[in-house]
């Protein structure tokens, strides 16, 4: 479900304001070292800290069959000792530091983050360059870790309906886009895979050449351009071969799925096939799709939340999601639970009706103006985050669109029409591109109730694989 920055009335002035700020291009320096690394820093001085990522371009989507989830579980083995640091110790002499760092795994990258204060950059620097290349990938703690990531798989998949019935709707909805398999790995793979595998992935992958070092905080860029040199600088690149292209062939009429897991209450999903940005015949549908999904799930005065979790009181929940900014074409979902009283087949005509009323009637200019409103508003208190500055770079880079879209973002949306609205969604949200899948709950037994506490309890606050 998306999650929009609502604003009172009285704030709406300082969001149109901000937005010429938003707007401006920000003061973002970028080098690349002979050995292929490109650098980016931000400088933002506002408070004495720095948040320092490395993206490798490299995720599941990269992943052959027989070794799905590798991507995820060299992430976990990255903080497992290197050739001068002993397992666990990396994250020791961060904390000692005073820092805090993480790392996730997605569809199109791995990231690796810490942040610090400041004068202490160099200590981020240092570390990552050292498990850049000198991994050890010692197989007793490869043992154990792979016994950590199939117990995040049980908990987090596995034992939760949800991301179960997710993980069955994405291997129907794609056939040959790697996006069908899941970020943390099939089974299957988890069962055979081999600390070998992990050597051969981090050696391919794990170079210079192939990442991206973003810097946003209070520093200086030719100081973290000296110090990038200093410790990245002497790493060797790595020849690099690009993935073979795995194009998702037409769809040819709906798909659908029943996913029967011992669950509480009834889920659906429905996904459309659509462009992201790199694959769009026209430049300004994917922001347009990005505003049909804040139509419909932007916020409590969106159209789901008041028509049909309010209004209509079909809907216990109702959400719509699309991300522009992926390597591969990907899916413009809905999904939803029923009200109490009220069935799936009831809830999926109501998601169907307002998808049917966005491909005939325009969105009202207020309406528009208030989701560019709320979509502004989100920008602006991003950038109050060295984090999120630095992820913004770090996606957009990865995936290959260039950081330098960061700039447009804002801009573009702001340009979406009424009429753009209504193209994209008579043009991609199609029957014949549409795949439905429905969670059957099934009865749940003591064992699974506890299983069901857990991943609630285990879902809030924490981190992992995303994606």
């Amino acid at each position: 479900m998306r999650i929009a920055l609502l604003l009172p009335a009285l704030l709406l002035g300082f969001v149109y304001n901000a937005a010429a700020d938003v707007q401006a291009p920000p003061e973002v320096h970028e080098r690349v070292l002979e050995n292929g690394l490109k650098v980016l820093v931000k400088p933002d001085h506002r408070a004495p800290i720095v948040t320092s990522q490395v993206w490798y371009k490299v995720g599941s989507s990269y992943e052959p069959g027989g070794i799905t989830g590798v991507s995820h579980l060299l992430e976990h083995m990255m903080f497992k000792g290197t050739e001068h640091l002993k397992p666990g110790e990396f994250s020791k002499i961060i904390a000692e530091n005073g820092g805090d760092e993480n790392a996730f795994t997605g569809d199109d990258y791995t990231a690796y983050f810490q942040t610090l204060a400041a004068d202490r950059l160099e200590v981020s620097f240092r570390l990552e360059a050292e498990r850049m290349r000198r991994l050890t990938l010692p197989a007793d703690e490869f043992k154990k870790e792979l016994e950590v990531v199939k117990e995040e798989r049980r908990l987090r998949t596995d034992d939760d309906p949800q991301s179960l019935t997710y993980e069955q709707f994405a291997a129907t909805a794609y056939q040959a886009s790697p996006y069908r398999n899941p970020v943390i790995g099939w089974p299957s793979d988890l069962q055979s895979m081999q600390v070998q595998d992990l050597r051969a992935w981090y050696h391919k992958w794990y170079a210079p050449n192939n990442a991206t070092l973003v810097v946003v905080g209070d520093v200086d860029p030719e100081q973290v351009f000296a110090l990038a040199e200093k410790y990245f600088g002497p790493l060797k690149a790595e020849h690099i071969t690009p993935p073979k292209p795995r194009t998702e062939p037409k769809q040819l009429g709906e798909r659908r799925l029943v996913v029967e897991a011992p669950a509480k209450e009834p889920y659906l999903l429905i996904g459309y096939k659509v462009p992201a940005l790199s694959s769009a015949d026209e430049e300004w549908q994917p922001y347009a799709l990005e505003m049909l999904a804040s139509v419909l799930d932007g916020g409590s005065s969106a159209r789901f939340s008041r028509e049909l979790v309010r209004g209509k009181r079909i809907a216990a929940a109702a959400g719509a999601d699309y991300s522009a900014y992926t390597r591969l074409p990907g899916l413009f979902t809905l999904s939803g639970v029923p009200a109490s009283g009220h069935s799936v087949d009831e809830l999926e005509q109501a998601l169907l009706e307002q998808i049917q009323r966005v491909q005939t009637e325009l969105v009202a200019p207020g309406e528009l103006e208030r989701i560019r409103t709320q979509l502004i508003a989100s920008k602006v208190f991003e950038k109050d985050s060295v984090f999120y500055q630095a992820m913004q770079l770090g996606q957009l880079e990865t995936v290959g669109l260039g950081w330098q879209l960061v700039d447009d973002y804002v801009q573009r949306l702001s340009a979406v029409t009424p009429e753009q609205v209504r193209a994209v969604a008579a043009k991609y949200l199609v029957p014949e591109v549409r795949t439905v899948a429905r969670l059957d709950p099934q009865p749940l037994d003591d064992t699974d109730a506890q299983r069901s506490a857990a991943v609630t309890a285990a879902a809030t606050g924490a981190q992992g694989y995303v994606r």
